[in-house]
């Protein structure tokens, strides 16, 4: 059942939005968690990773594997780990794509822009406010604006 009139729940509508996404809108859809002691920290659950965060693969072949990110690779929605490597059959080193919703980010590289994102996010969810979503008590005040 469809809850949102505003999300579609067609697979066609969602797949054109994923390929043909921009920039931006691939650098939201790909946020990782962050782990127990930046949560506890920041007060946010997830946030768009970035260049320099410190991640730790908690799903696949890598699994446990530490590092530092040192690419945000938008184009096939993939990040690069630092460690993460392979011998190609002529010698050459290359990066193992991981997807960012495999990681959890350790550490993070805060900036002044960061850190106010992160309070953003931070006090909208203490205020109970989701995207377009309305707080219990402001819905009884638009009651009579029809």
């Amino acid at each position: 059942m469809k809850y949102r009139s505003g999300v579609t729940s067609s697979r066609r509508k969602q797949r054109r939005a994923h390929f043909t996404a921009t920039s931006g809108e691939r650098r939201k859809r790909m946020s990782s968690n962050l782990n127990s002691e930046l949560r506890r920290e920041h007060g946010i659950r997830s946030i768009p990773i970035r260049h320099e965060d410190e991640v730790i693969v908690v799903r696949g072949t890598y699994k446990g594997r530490t590092g530092r990110v040192t690419q945000v690779y938008r184009k096939k929605y993939v990040i690069h780990v630092e460690k993460l490597t392979r011998e190609k059959a002529n010698g050459q080193t290359v990066f193992i794509p991981i997807d960012p919703s495999n990681v959890v980010v350790t550490s993070l590289k805060l900036d002044r822009a960061r850190k106010a994102a992160i309070a953003r996010k931070r006090d909208a969810r203490a205020q109970n406010i989701k995207g377009d979503k309305f707080v219990e008590g402001e819905t009884s005040s638009l009651a009579g604006l029809d």
